[in-house]
């Protein structure tokens, strides 16, 4: 079951690239399915990453985490849209990266031990996020750059990620569940910082109003993966 799950997971930014690299996507479905992550992202942001640790360890610590993962995104996201533009779609690399690579650790320790509707529930949330949003980043990167060449960079982005669930399960099983914590509200302050500056700016601009709606469907379909847990 762990590889599959890590397999599913990673394999949603190859395909999201695929898709949105040789498929047909209109601006508005992608701003839709942009906005659709976004609302998946709010919730696995608060109740799977932040609100974990801070109800159940330091809650100042937890709170200087999610602001150290928003600063790190924003300072990464600033150099990144510097070097490649504004509208290269490097932004949501970097977003689904940065906060991608503490979120998988966090994945591959959950599946220690867990039962399958738990590992659903983060597993999924992750799933949907990933998809649409490798999807509009690789169409607007491929605007810009060789179609081969942002392909690959965003099937590395895959593996990259797998590793990190790797790491997760098979190193991480001692550390300090608090240090865990912490570590998952620094991937929440990056997530949090990805939807201010990337998803929903995204979204509104391709997708208009529809956006809200489509956040709102996301937030619901990962509120009820997150029920699927309890």
């Amino acid at each position: 079951m762990f590889i599959l799950v890590i397999a599913i997971v990673s394999a949603a930014l190859a395909f999201g690239a695929i898709w949105g690299i040789y498929g047909r996507l209109s601006k508005r479905t992608e701003g839709f399915l942009v906005a659709l992550a976004g609302g998946a992202l709010l919730v696995s942001a608060v109740m799977e990453l932040i609100y974990p640790a801070v109800e159940k360890y330091n809650a100042l610590y937890a709170f200087i985490s999610v602001f150290v993962g928003a600063a790190t995104f924003t300072g990464l996201d600033y150099l990144v849209k510097k070097k490649w533009g504004s509208e290269s779609g490097g932004g949501l690399l970097a977003a689904i990266t940065l906060d991608g690579i503490p979120e998988n650790l966090a994945l591959g320790v959950a599946l220690i031990g867990a039962d399958l509707l738990s590992v659903a529930a983060l597993s999924g949330s992750i799933l949907l996020s990933n998809l649409p949003e490798a999807a509009g980043g690789a169409k607007e990167m491929a605007g810009n750059n060789s179609k081969k060449k942002v392909l690959w960079l965003w099937c590395a982005t895959a593996l990259l990620l797998s590793a990190a669930s790797l790491i997760g399960y098979y190193l991480l099983t001692d550390v300090p569940k608090d240090i865990l914590g912490y570590l998952k509200c620094f991937a929440g302050g990056a997530v949090t910082a990805s939807l201010a500056l990337e998803v929903f700016p995204e979204s509104y601009k391709k997708d208009k109003y529809w956006s809200g709606i489509a956040t709102a469907i996301g937030l619901i379909l990962a509120m009820y993966l997150s029920t699927l847990g309890e």
